[in-house]
């Protein structure tokens, strides 16, 4: 069970080394971020290529593009979020992580200013997007490589801009319930699904991922027209934030797809697979952490990206 549990999640781009990550969304940043050493030995073919993406702090100078799949490519030409918007705020800006495709750009502007209208939040928070040239990271994330991922917050924005000192280290709601089988009903409201049903709403969305304690909400409370219901898929984790998932940006030819969700709302058997035993609890056993991704195991693109000026 353990392996058809880590082989799905490996067709979705969304295993990380030892599975969970190092920088988790609510691990804290800093105000005073320090740059990484120099590598002694950057050609080196073995050099993994989160090393080598991980130390450009801006965006390649070229024509916006996507490169390869979500967890095996780079960003060309990628922008970056504003940290300030009329309905959102970028948290963990020592990160350097709020850059993307200009198609994730403008769902971000456009789904922020549409959450006032469907909920009580004033906005947004924004996690984790991309870094400045997409690519694997150095911790936390598989997939977020191509600048069409985005972590949103089970948090609601303020009504006031937040403090660096705030966005460095202040927590996201955890909304699932302590036992891992439903939602939190002191801190799940009516707005979260809202919310998340906007997103889904997008034609530009591919997927969203969240807890599968919160997808048995959605199924259980959404009302009216439940089509979008398929795009929202249980993954493991994804207790403060959902994360957001664009498809391909038209003609980008390089960019490749997810396939498409399966055919249902996903209410059924196979979410109930996500409560059973050996997933809430896994027996320890050794896992063996995967081998870091290599330029050469990337599109042949990506080392333009990396090496442009």
């Amino acid at each position: 069970m353990r392996l058809r549990f880590v082989s799905l999640l490996a067709a979705l781009g969304l295993v990380s080394s030892g599975m969970t990550g190092g920088a988790l969304a609510q691990d804290v940043g800093t105000l005073e971020p320090k740059p990484l050493p120099p590598l002694a030995h950057p050609e080196d073919p073995l050099t993994p290529a989160k090393e080598l993406f991980g130390r450009k702090a801006e965006p390649a100078p070229l024509a916006a593009r996507t490169i390869g799949f979500y967890s095996h490519g780079c960003l060309a030409g990628g922008r970056p979020l504003p940290v300030n918007g009329p309905a959102w705020e970028v948290m963990r800006l020592s990160r350097n992580r709020n850059w993307g495709h200009p198609a994730l750009i403008a769902f971000l502007e456009r789904f922020a200013r549409k959450v006032p209208t469907v909920s009580n939040w004033p906005g947004i928070l924004v996690g984790d997007m991309s870094q400045p040239r997409g690519g694997p990271m150095l911790t936390g994330h598989a997939s977020h490589q191509i600048g069409l991922d985005a972590d949103i917050w089970l948090t609601p924005m303020p009504n006031r801009d937040l403090s660096r000192l705030e966005r460095e280290e202040m927590s996201a709601v955890n909304v699932v319930r302590g036992d891992r089988l439903d939602v939190d009903p002191t801190r799940w409201t009516p707005d979260h699904l809202a919310v998340v049903k906007a997103a889904a709403l997008d034609p530009e969305v591919q997927r969203i991922f969240v807890n599968a304690a919160i997808k048995k909400a959605i199924c259980r409370e959404a009302t009216g027209d439940r089509s979008w219901l398929n795009k929202v898929r249980p993954y493991y984790g994804h207790d403060y934030h959902f994360h957001v998932r664009l498809a391909c940006p038209q003609g980008e030819e390089a960019c490749r797809d997810q396939d498409p969700v399966p055919p249902g709302q996903g209410c059924d058997a196979s979410l109930a697979w996500w409560f059973s035993e050996s997933i809430l609890h896994p027996t320890p056993g050794p896992w063996k952490p995967r081998r870091p991704l290599t330029m050469a195991q990337l599109p042949t693109e990506c080392k333009t990206v990396l090496l442009a000026r």
